[in-house]
């Protein structure tokens, strides 16, 4: 199941990756026992986050202007 959700556009990121400020959320929310975090894709920048647990993606942000895990490519 997750080989047809995980590709290119989205993925799973490695929670050092994110910003600091992601970071800081995650222990508030008390999520910062994860290491890493699914990232998918809804238009250039428009991105649903959440952690997966077996079978089940848990969605914890809404990120329409790709804040969490800033890219410097264009339209991203």
């Amino acid at each position: 199941m997750w080989k047809e959700i995980l590709g290119r556009d989205s993925h799973e990121v490695n929670v050092e990756q994110i910003s600091k400020a992601a970071q800081k959320r995650l222990t508030e929310i008390r999520l910062d026992d994860f290491q890493t975090l699914v990232s998918l894709r809804f238009t250039g920048k428009e991105r649903l986050w959440g952690v997966k647990s077996q079978n089940i993606l848990k969605i914890i942000w809404w990120d329409p202007n790709h804040d969490v895990y800033p890219s410097l490519l264009k339209h991203t």
